[in-house]
């Protein structure tokens, strides 16, 4: 250790009296712990706890060091299949948060870092984090921390004590911790390599004896098993060779703390980690640790340390930890690798890690979206012989969703996913008879042909579905049961229920329009015949109730949601009434007196009802499903119908000027003869002559770009595109305006307010 700081451990076995106390050179220290444990009645508990500390700037005029406090803890319950996540960050996270977004270390959309720098300017910390409502607590004298109650020490008679509690579960735990082996060095004897490149001094304590009471779900019962400790400290680059040991407390000069700057530690974000602790049952414990490269997918350090049952390390370099099946969240649409092999070659081990079960996801808003650390299953052989276990695993910092249009991509994969799980090409008898009738109407089955059924009815649908398409309809009723405090993991199923109502009407739209290509190939109704189609079109609205309800919920609750559901239809119906006759009546009064209103309500009306309000209703559906109230639901409600109809206008506003990547022509709508929201606004905008001539323009048709180009002009010359681009701009800002204050700060209020943006910036 020989060039390293004064206050990290010499050459020898590792003195916890000393080590385990804070490192007063450090930038970045944390104090883990995690446990495998077994209720006095047979239930398997896993629980993780990480406390850490991290210097913040230095405090003039004395450079007294400054420190931000951090506290993730979750109890995963294979059993239930339940994750209970609880996180706990400094009052000054919000400063913090707004100096990474200052710093360019946001996030990579801007939508997202002016809607989460409108919640952080506030100094509010969004959920699902919370700030301390104390100063945490760390003494230099003995392992004593206090985290505003959440407490890990050091007791007089050497055991190790963890105290948690999360109120809002409620869950938690008291146990004890009777290390049973020495403590470990990981890496090149303790150095390992941090986030940014800097050293790191690492040792764990791979087996304790763990005994105590586990809270769940707040009950509580005596538990007993095994647990984890570990510590690590540091956060400087390494020192030149020929360079003295800074004292210690000082930090070294390439990483020198300033006012108002992160640490060096934090600093880089170019790299993400996978970390691996394993007990196995012969006695022996394994800990793997890569740092990946996001830019290339390389390992830029990784080692994996084995300790045989008596507590001898062997510490090796050479080791693939390889990803097998995945999961993808339906909170944040992050996808996580939910098995994995590790291979060390020179040891001859090859594990199979299993998670006990998917979900077991931790969000935090201003560290990170999220990573997932949980519980999983060891087998495999060692040196020849099997071997089996329980670990923990974290994946942390791979960010696989960078921007919205990242998010809405995976969104539409899991909805295209879940139309197919409710709509199977092949039909089994069971899912036909779900779609045609009941298990109380199984006589309706008789003589049906299942290869029909999916030929005439199905295949239609999913025709449509399966190539791709916008779905912030589908987000809308989720992201509005999470803003309202609800748990849309429950209503998973939701993800195809608006697809389906919004891909009947396609199917049935473009029968009636005569419309000939449909998301890039030919329409339904060209394909398949418009018999067909119009009936498939028509069974996509009432195939969607069969994934309206989760088994749990009220038969109050499923009316209100019955009623919603019609509401949208009938509006919807009633929409495409106006649209298909058209407000051409309206058009010669207008070009005549020049007063475009009545003109503009009428498209303004079609819109609302054909788009803004289905939106609208799924997103008071989401609500309800969450519980929220009813002041909430409405709100959402009224912000989704903006949404709704600004999305209509920002089409109308980009048919004009252009979608990027030439999605359609420029102009389609003037080539097509439809009368949008630019063009009445031109009424009121330009001279008679002008007004009389676009509107003759349009009755022809114009075939010829440079006639269309002529008229695109003139409502762009007299300001009629840029009226309605700020109309749906206002739309937004006013429904925002209204709902925010009925909404809890939270991610998924930061993402409603990012998806805002997103419809009113969008060029596609």
């Amino acid at each position: 250790m020989s060039g390293y700081f004064a206050d990290w451990p010499k050459a020898g076995p590792i003195d916890l009296a000393v080590h385990d106390l804070p490192h007063a050179s450090s930038m970045t220290e944390w104090w883990y712990v995690n446990a495998h444990v077994e209720t006095d009645d047979g239930r398997p508990l896993s629980l993780f706890a990480a406390f850490f500390r991290m210097r913040k700037a230095t405090k003039k005029p004395t450079d007294a060091p400054e420190w931000v406090y951090s506290l993730t803890w979750a109890l995963s319950d294979p059993s239930a299949k339940a994750y209970y996540p609880d996180s706990r960050v400094d009052r000054s996270a919000p400063a913090v948060g707004l100096e990474r977004i200052k710093s360019g270390r946001g996030s990579k959309d801007d939508r997202l870092n002016r809607a989460m720098r409108e919640v952080l300017e506030r100094d509010v910390v969004p959920e699902p984090d919370r700030a301390f409502d104390k100063e945490p607590f760390i003494s230099s004298d003995k392992l004593e921390l206090d985290f505003a109650g959440a407490r890990f020490e050091k007791l007089e008679n050497g055991t190790y004590r963890l105290r948690l509690q999360n109120d809002r579960t409620p869950c938690g735990c008291d146990l004890t911790f009777t290390l049973k082996k020495p403590a470990i060095r990981h890496g090149e004897d303790g150095v390992v390599k941090g986030h940014g490149g800097e050293d790191m001094f690492y040792y764990f304590v791979p087996r304790c004896e763990v005994r105590g009471e586990v809270t769940v779900g707040g009950i509580t019962r005596p538990a007993r098993g095994t647990g984890w400790y570990d510590h690590e400290f540091g956060g400087h680059a390494p020192p030149p060779k020929d360079a003295a040991a800074p004292k210690p407390g000082a930090p070294s000069k390439p990483e020198q703390a300033k006012e108002g700057q992160i640490l060096a530690s934090q600093q880089q974000v170019d790299v993400a980690w996978n970390w691996v602790g394993l007990q196995l049952d012969d006695g022996s414990d394994v800990s793997a640790y890569a740092l990946v490269r996001l830019d290339t997918g390389e390992a830029r350090w990784q080692r994996a340390v084995l300790i045989d049952a008596k507590g001898e390390r062997r510490s090796l370099g050479d080791l693939k930890l390889t990803p097998g099946a995945s999961w993808r969240s339906t909170r944040t649409f992050h996808e996580y690798p939910t098995s994995w092999k590790l291979e060390v070659p020179e040891a001859r081990l090859a594990l199979e890690l299993t998670a006990s079960f998917d979900d077991q996801e931790f969000i935090t808003v201003i560290s990170k979206p999220a990573f997932w650390e949980g519980r999983v299953a060891v087998t495999g052989t060692i040196d020849g012989r099997a071997v089996t276990g329980t670990g923990y695993l974290e994946r942390s910092g791979f960010e696989p969703i960078k921007t919205l249009d990242d998010y809405f991509s995976a969104v539409g994969e899991e909805v295209r996913k879940s139309v197919a799980a409710v709509l199977p090409l092949d039909l089994g008898y069971e899912q036909a008879r779900t779609l045609i009738a009941s298990k109380e109407r199984d006589h309706y089955m008789e003589g049906v042909s299942l290869d029909q059924m999916s030929r005439a009815l199905i295949a239609p649908i999913r025709e449509i579905t399966d190539r791709g398409g916008k779905s912030w309809r589908s987000y809308a009723a989720l992201a509005c049961c999470d803003v309202v405090k609800g748990d849309s993991r429950k209503f998973i199923q939701w993800l195809a229920m608006p697809e389906l109502l919004h891909v009947g009407s396609l199917i049935v739209d473009d029968v009636q329009d005569k419309s000939v290509v449909r998301r890039g190939k030919p329409t339904a109704h060209v394909m398949f015949g418009e018999p067909i189609a119009i009936n498939a079109g028509t069974a996509a609205y009432f195939l969607a109730q069969k994934v309206m309800f989760s088994k749990d919920m009220s038969d109050a609750k499923k009316l209100r949601l019955y009623d919603l559901y019609f509401e949208a239809m009938r509006a919807g119906h009633a929409g495409q009434a106006a649209d298909l006759d058209g407000p051409a009546d309206l058009m010669p009064a207008a070009v005549s007196s020049g007063d475009s209103k009545a003109l503009e309500l009428r498209i303004l009306a079609t819109h609302r009802l054909k788009t803004a309000s289905p939106a609208g209703s799924l997103a008071r559906m989401g609500a309800v499903a969450g519980g929220g109230t009813e002041a909430q639901i409405e709100a959402v409600g009224r912000f989704f119908e903006s949404l709704g109809l600004a999305f209509q206008l920002v089409d109308d506003v980009l048919n004009l000027r252009g979608f990027k990547g030439e999605l359609k022509a420029t102009g389609e709508d003037i080539a097509n003869g439809t009368i949008t929201l630019p063009v009445a606004k031109a009424m009121s905008r330009l001279p008679e002559p002008e007004r009389a001539w676009v509107w003759r323009t349009l009755q022809s048709k114009p075939k010829d770009q440079k006639v269309v180009n002529d008229v695109v002009a003139k409502l762009e010359a007299c300001g009629a595109i840029e009226a309605v681009a700020k109309e749906a701009r206002d739309l937004v800002e006013e429904a925002w305006t209204r709902a925010s204050p009925l909404l809890d700060d939270s991610l998924s209020k930061i993402m409603l307010r990012a998806f805002g943006w997103y419809v009113l910036e969008r060029h596609y």
